[in-house]
């Protein structure tokens, strides 16, 4: 019998750069989901309030919102698989201390690590990935990559609760330790050669630094909405974004060059419409979950299991989406994605305290095919706009407009149950305008999708025509 022959060492390296950003895709999701389940097991334990469990999640967004830009230019300077290596090492360790805390202060100190390790990791797994491969068959790897995202996702409730109840909240922390280890280990030892595009760049710290205070402002504002505190907030830091541009634009070797948002039409609306999505989508789990249980009295569980729907058909379609922006042009994918998730958004105006599931799985099918076709074509489109030597700082971009989205999503959702229940507690009494807040929200992120649709499309052609076919 013929041996079969070992890869080629460039092949046998894509493989490995593909199994190392698949594998850290799925980190954040699934810590992010599992760590909510936990909760009410770590307030019970540390005695914590309501404000302070919030920030548990509020650090770590934060972290990783701060250093994700500053870290994708140092990986375009120094390297990208060190960042890459360093940052899951650094992921690893904070999430064993998270694990081993033995007090609230300790597991938010842990928290800010991690998001500092994951600011590494995720402003260079995408980079590292396109880089590894060529622009026919990018889609294809990058829709392997979401998918990761996706199952992380869904896997982090069923898998949280699971270790929460049987080996106690600790154990999710220990876990996520152990892979980053190993994810660290298999860069060291089987990552070979180094893709540094900017090398010889100095680190603009300045820039670095303003930028991260700016986004600190408009990330505390938004999490803070409807108080007043939280609008001047966000102004100012609008105002330090605009004052962030006019630096960069003076500086020879900028953190973020501006010339991407001048003359790289495909790079800003791509970048847009991904901000856009993700503020329509993200708050869509935490309406309808606080739904299924208030209004249609489902247990916790019964609850995660409909809400499952979405990160499935998201999981399972988005390496089709991927395979099909490698030869469709990724704008039309894209768009035809934000439209189908306005229609499913738009579901959501219709939503009463007698809606079938059927109705509301229906809605979450829509919803989940619409983010599965605009997500691996957007990064592709991001991505393949700009130069090998801005990887990272592009991918680093993309991630600060999912959080920033993210955090827009959730101020808006809670701006509007202000508008309609005060700080009232959701109960019997008020379970109409409840409702009335929920078919506000739905009709709010459906127009927002709408107006992300023409952002979408607005970006142009990221290929000649027939390329790519």
């Amino acid at each position: 019998m013929m041996s079969r022959p070992a890869l080629p060492p460039q092949d046998s390296r894509k493989t490995v750069v593909l199994i190392v950003a698949t594998v850290a895709a799925f980190f954040a999701p699934f810590m992010g989901s599992a760590v909510n389940i936990a909760l009410p097991s770590i307030g019970r334990e540390f005695q914590m309030s309501a404000v302070l469990l919030g920030w548990l999640g509020t650090s770590y967004s934060l972290a990783a919102a701060i250093f994700l830009v500053p870290f994708g230019k140092i990986a375009d300077i120094r390297g990208r698989k060190a960042v890459f290596g360093w940052g899951s090492l650094v992921f690893a360790l904070s999430s064993l201390l998270a694990g081993a805390a033995f007090s609230p202060v300790v597991l938010l100190v842990s928290r800010v690590i991690q998001g500092i390790g994951s600011a590494m990791i995720f402003s260079t797994g995408v980079a590292m990935l396109i880089a590894a491969y060529p622009p026919n068959v990018r889609g294809k790897v990058l829709g392997i990559n979401v998918s990761s995202t996706y199952i992380g996702l869904s896997l982090g409730p069923v898998l949280g609760g699971f270790l929460t109840q049987n080996l106690g909240w600790r154990s999710i922390f220990v876990i996520l330790g152990v892979l980053g280890l190993v994810l660290a280990g298999i860069v060291v030892f089987f990552l070979h050669g180094e893709e540094a595009g900017a090398r010889g760049e100095r680190f603009d710290l300045a820039g670095a630094a303003a930028l991260g205070a700016s986004i600190v402002a408009v990330m505390l504002g938004l999490s803070r909405l409807p108080a007043w505190w939280g609008a001047i907030l966000i102004a100012a830091g609008l105002a330090g974004l605009v004052g962030f541009a006019r630096l960069e634009s003076a500086v020879p070797n900028p953190v973020l060059d501006m010339s991407l948002f001048r003359r790289n039409p495909v790079f800003v609306f791509s970048n847009v419409a991904a901000l856009i999505n993700y503020s329509a989508t993200t708050a869509v789990g935490f309406l309808l979950s606080l739904y299924l249980q208030y209004i249609k009295g489902l247990t916790p569980q019964k609850a995660g299991l409909v809400l499952l729907a979405q990160p499935i058909v998201m999981a399972l379609l988005s390496p089709l989406a991927g395979r099909l922006s490698d030869r469709v042009e990724p704008r039309l994918l894209a768009s035809s994605g934000m439209a189908i998730s306005a229609l499913g958004l738009f579901m959501m105006a219709f939503i009463g305290g007698g809606t079938s599931l059927t109705f509301i799985g229906a809605g979450l099918f829509i919803l989940g095919f619409g983010f599965a076709l605009f997500s691996s074509p957007n990064t592709n489109a991001v991505m393949s706009s700009v130069e090998r030597r801005s990887y990272g700082v592009a991918s680093a971009m993309l991630g600060t407009m999912r959080l920033t989205g993210q955090m827009l999503s959730m101020g808006v959702a809670t701006l509007v149950f202000s508008l309609y229940l005060g700080s009232a507690r959701i109960a019997p009494e008020n379970h109409a305008q409840f409702l009335a807040a929920m078919r506000t929200a739905g009709l709010f992120f459906a127009g927002l999708c709408v107006l992300g649709v023409f952002a979408s499309h607005g970006r142009g052609k990221l290929r000649p025509a027939g390329e790519g076919r």
